[in-house]
C-alpha cells in the first residue's frame, strides 16, 4: 500500500516541476543558417527547368558552375530577374533560401577540376 506522504511528496514534486517549466519563456525559433537548408532541393526547384544538369550546364539559362559573378550580383539577378531572360524570384524566396542557393551554386565544380 502507497502512504499518504509519498503520494504527497510525489504531488509537489511534479507541481515544482511543472511550476518551473512554466516560468521559462520558449527560445525563439532561430532562422535556418544557409547551409542548412536544402540548397540543391531549391535550386532544382526553382533554377533547375532552365540551368541544366543542376546549374553545371547552359540549358535556357546560362551554366552557373564556375562562374565569376558576385554573391551580391547573384542574388539581385534571382530576386530582379532579367526581363524576357529569367523571372524574378524576390518575392518567392526569403533572405535565407536565397543565401542556400547561394551556397549551392558556390559548391558546383566545373567538369575537369
Amino acid at each position: 500500500m502507497i502512504s499518504r506522504a509519498l503520494v504527497l511528496a510525489v504531488a509537489v514534486t511534479l507541481t515544482a516541476a511543472v511550476a518551473q517549466g512554466q516560468d521559462r519563456a520558449p527560445a525563439p525559433a532561430a532562422a535556418p543558417a544557409p547551409d542548412a537548408l536544402d540548397g540543391q532541393k531549391l535550386f532544382a526547384t526553382t533554377c533547375g527547368f532552365c540551368h541544366q544538369d543542376g546549374g553545371r550546364a547552359a540549358g535556357r539559362g546560362p551554366k552557373l558552375a564556375g562562374t565569376d559573378r558576385s554573391d551580391t550580383d547573384l542574388i539581385n539577378r534571382i530576386r530582379a530577374g532579367k526581363e524576357g531572360a529569367m523571372p524574378a524570384y524576390g518575392r518567392a524566396l526569403t533572405e535565407a533560401q536565397l543565401r542556400a542557393i547561394i551556397v549551392y551554386i558556390r559548391s558546383l565544380k566545373e567538369e575537369g577540376r
